[in-house]
């Protein structure tokens, strides 16, 4: 299950391209442009209670902030085999834009499922040492993969089967 993050992503980013290789569902959110906290935690319990299965959640940027604050408050857990949280973005930082404000406090819970997150060295959106640490608060696997930005469409990544291996490790 694909969780994007702030204005969705670009059909040449990697979770796009999985979602048309794959056939993985993404998560509609109502609003991709002001994204409130509240309203995508209950929009990924709704689609999580429709599904017969339980999700891989596959998180970009504020996907992983989504999976954080969602696993702090919902009772439906076990619908949850495990995330991958790539490239999370810190709210918390200045430079911010006032769209992604409402997701302050960073949300720091230990996750009730296995993850691992991705991060790059040269992130704009967090600092190394700042994704580090929201990792082992929620007691995801590290990986570092150099610097790759925001690990997006600008990331040169295409396919991505790197992290079509990582989310097998998930799967397992």
């Amino acid at each position: 299950m694909l969780l994007p993050g702030w204005l969705n992503s670009d059909p040449d980013h990697w979770q796009s391209r999985w979602e048309r290789q794959f056939g993985y569902q993404r998560v509609e959110q109502a609003d991709w442009t002001w994204p409130r906290r509240g309203d995508w935690m209950a929009r990924l319990d709704e689609v999580l209670l429709a599904s017969e299965e339980p999700a891989v959640l596959v998180a970009h940027s504020l996907g992983c902030q989504l999976v954080a604050s969602w696993a702090e408050h919902s009772q439906h857990h076990a619908r949850v085999r495990g995330a991958l949280l790539v490239a999370p973005p810190d709210t918390e930082a200045e430079h911010m834009p006032p769209q992604l404000h409402n997701w302050r406090p960073i949300r720091r819970p230990r996750l009730p499922f296995p993850a691992i997150a991705v991060l790059s060295s040269d992130d704009p959106y967090c600092a190394p040492e700042r994704g580090a640490q929201m990792a082992a608060d929620w007691g995801a696997e590290l990986v570092l993969i150099g610097p790759r930005g925001h690990i997006n469409s600008e990331s040169g990544l295409a396919d991505w089967p790197e992290g079509q291996a990582l989310l097998a490790q998930l799967r397992a």
